[in-house]
């Protein structure tokens, strides 16, 4: 029986000692935290919980496909709650709540934004066209440059769009400036603008409006609790606040870890689900690092960073699940951010208002308000220590404004990270909340690979590698590196050999 360590017990991690354990291997997780979870971890304030980052599950079919290749159901673990409308957007006094249902979707933006309702027909239409062909490219490995020249490649290629921007094709649909960022505010889940991600991202939206989005009851972080109950079934083993201070190597290959007390851990391979940038920094030694050093992680780009308000209030508010509030000028909040990467005088808001479709979160008639603002990360010059009450304060009166009512007086708990606690806290590389930013330089090939070049026997999983940030692809990274891990024991049932369709 070969060992693996995990080190993390994030989703990546968590996914891939899942799919390791009920392969046959013995697996051993070890999370600095308390909790499992990292970015997608509960947040527990007194009887107020939380979740720290993800907010909304996208695809369930790629953690349902992990669960069944273990013999598992993801449904006899978790309760899925489907979001409808997907979410609430505000131009200023005008509100939009697309549906993944088309016909709502399609009157609204004809009443909204009359002229604009045909190029949604032709988005969903050619923007579907082009994911059916990305799909295999998000499954394979890119270990070696050699991956370019794949069949899926020659296929996905004219799709691509990798030389235009996700504002640019979506000026090919819609008129409507509104419109446009109300399809291409989701470059931020990869912390980036809308005016410089590469058009291949427009499939985010895409599958958003094609398979909607989904609610965990308990949290999107119950998504976590669900694999660490799996791993343990299956007799692998989460070691809870045990940091892990290096990769231990030999001659090259990694055989186990060293924990900050001093203690060595023995493996037959190593993954890796922290944050790439701190792992390569921290994790491992120079001497290991032929490729990967200190200089070329820092000339990486990387996402934006989150300043995260939450507030739990011994009243209901009536605000709906999902929230986006843009600023008048949208652009301009998004050059300041990520360009001049200043604080914005306008900026953009989210509000997370789980309580209106999930009681377990706060007590009766009660509750537990999520508030995320976009902002630079720690390349930037600002001080957070300064900035981080009137941001806090900044937030809270926008809240009220949307609630049309003073909701300081019942707020009961209320806690605030800002990019410095990212990266002192969660050990989140210069605050960059979203990983590498997934420029056309950092995408693929170009991106760190699954199977670590510096050290053999070490994997990657998480947003740092490919096929990129967010779960569906984090969940992906589980699969690709687990495969490969499990290819070198010559397995003849490897982890991607099934093809896996999405079906709306």
């Amino acid at each position: 029986m070969k060992k693996v360590i995990v080190v993390g017990a994030g989703p990546g991690g968590l996914a891939a000692a899942m799919l390791l354990s009920g392969n046959g291997y013995k697996v051993e997780v070890y999370e600095k935290q308390k909790i499992i979870g990292g970015r997608t971890s509960r947040l527990q304030l007194e009887e107020y919980a939380f979740d720290l980052g993800p907010t909304f599950f996208m695809m369930p079919q790629v953690l349902e496909e992990i669960f069944s290749k273990v013999n598992r159901k993801l449904a006899d673990y978790v309760e899925l709650k489907e979001v409808n409308p997907l979410y609430t957007l505000k131009f200023g006094d005008l509100k939009f709540e697309p549906s993944k249902d088309f016909h709502q979707t399609y009157e609204q933006i004809k009443r909204h934004f009359p002229g604009d309702e045909a190029g949604y027909e032709k988005f969903l239409r050619l923007e579907g066209e082009k994911f059916d062909r990305v799909l295999a490219l998000l499954k394979q490995p890119f270990h070696s440059i050699g991956h370019f020249f794949t069949k899926e490649m020659w296929q996905a290629l004219p799709k691509l769009h990798a030389l235009d921007t996700v504002y640019g094709r979506l000026s090919k649909y819609f008129n409507d400036e509104r419109l446009k960022w109300a399809f291409s505010f989701q470059a931020k889940y990869l912390g980036m603008s809308p005016w410089d991600c590469p058009g291949t991202f427009t499939i985010l939206s895409l599958l958003e409006h094609r398979y909607g989005l989904y609610h965990p009851i308990g949290g999107v972080n119950a998504l976590c609790d669900a694999m660490a109950k799996v791993v343990e079934e299956y007799n692998g083993t989460i070691h809870l606040n045990k940091e892990v201070k290096q990769i231990v190597t030999e001659n090259g290959k990694a055989k186990g870890i060293k924990l900050h007390d001093g203690q060595i851990i023995k493996a037959d391979d190593v993954i890796i689900n922290a944050d790439f940038g701190y792992a390569v920094t921290n994790l491992l030694k120079e001497s290991d690092r032929k490729k990967y050093t200190n200089n070329y992680v820092e000339k990486k780009k990387l996402s934006c960073s989150t300043f995260m308000v939450y507030v739990g209030m011994n009243k209901p508010i009536a605000l709906p699940h999902h929230m986006v509030l843009f600023a008048e000028d949208y652009k301009k909040n998004v050059e300041e951010m990520t360009v001049q990467q200043t604080l914005s005088e306008d900026p953009s808001m989210y509000i997370h208002n789980p309580s209106v479709l999930d009681p377990t979160l706060a007590g009766k008639n009660k509750s537990a308000v999520y508030l995320l603002m976009p902002v630079p990360n720690l390349e930037a010059d600002i001080d957070w220590d300064k900035e981080k009450n009137r941001l806090k304060e900044s937030m809270i009166d926008r809240l009220e404004k949307e609630v049309g009512e003073a909701i300081r007086p019942f707020i009961e708990v209320e806690h605030v990270i800002t990019p410095r606690d990212w990266q002192d806290t969660y050990n989140v590389y210069k605050g960059a909340t979203f990983n590498l930013a997934h420029s056309l330089d950092q995408m693929m090939y170009f991106r760190p690979h699954n199977k670590f070049e510096d050290v053999a026997n070490c994997f990657l999983v998480g947003g740092g590698t490919h096929p990129g940030s967010g779960l569906p692809t984090i969940f992906q990274s589980a699969i690709i590196s687990t495969d490969l891990l499990m290819q070198q024991y010559s397995k003849e049932k490897t982890v991607s050999k099934e093809v896996v369709t999405y079906e709306s």
